[in-house]
């Protein structure tokens, strides 16, 4: 199941969410266009665990060396991506559920909710690759925390989905909960069955997973607290 769209209505202009998503394709624009330099993007900007772990960077040529501390770069991470689908997906899935949650909490608390996500995320799997030195890249975490915190207060919004089966492909509705629901089961799976191999790289699944749990847990602790006028 692809999401296309959710029938859940806003009353605010998601200003944040839009923001990320624009900071986003323009980083990957600029990524993609500059070749060979877009590429060092990820090593300069990336986590690497083994760099966090051990506490030094891994010797590379000066022009990949991150220019800040190492410890910060599952925030910086967040904001590159290694591929058009990558990003694509990513933005797609921010796009859909974002807007609600930056309204449930106000813009600058989704903001640092957002961030936090993306920071346990990225803890998550580091605590299972810690040797790794693959970069890890993508707004993947970040955007897991979206989704849990969005099928907790959002269960039965209905979403459209591109559906396949063999050869029959749909638009269909669907309950928030069952796509999500779907979706985190898959990373579960997947997080399972590449333990063993983590160090190779791939798909950080245990960054999705942190970051759907950081979701469901942060939701309520971030969510705008409604004043009650006694008359």
């Amino acid at each position: 199941m692809i999401p296309l769209q959710d029938e859940n209505p806003t009353s605010k202009f998601p200003l944040v969410t839009y923001a990320i998503i624009l900071s986003n394709i323009v980083i990957y624009l600029y990524q993609f266009l500059a070749g060979s330099a877009g590429e060092v993007l990820i090593y300069k900007y990336g986590i690497i665990p083994y760099e966090i772990t051990h506490f030094q960077e891994i010797a590379r040529f000066p022009e990949v060396r991150t220019p800040f501390p190492n410890i910060l770069t599952p925030f910086s991470s967040m904001f590159i991506h290694g591929g058009l689908f990558h990003v694509a997906g990513n933005m797609l899935y921010l796009w859909i559920f974002g807007d609600n949650i930056e309204e449930l909490m106000g813009s600058f608390r989704f903001l640092i909710f957002y961030l936090l996500a993306g920071l346990v995320g990225a803890v998550a799997q580091i605590i299972m690759a810690p040797s790794s030195t693959i970069p890890m890249v993508g707004a993947s975490g970040a955007i897991s925390g979206v989704l849990g915190a969005y099928v907790l207060k959002f269960p039965r919004a209905r979403v459209k989905v591109l559906f396949f089966f063999f050869f029959l492909i749909q638009v269909i509705r669907v309950p928030a909960v069952v796509v999500l629901g779907f979706w985190i089961l898959i990373q579960l799976l997947n997080g399972l069955s590449s333990i063993g191999n983590l160090d190779m790289g791939g798909v950080a699944w245990f960054a999705h997973i942190g970051g759907f749990v950081a979701g469901l847990i942060f939701v309520n602790k971030f969510q705008k607290r409604r004043v009650q006028v006694w008359l």
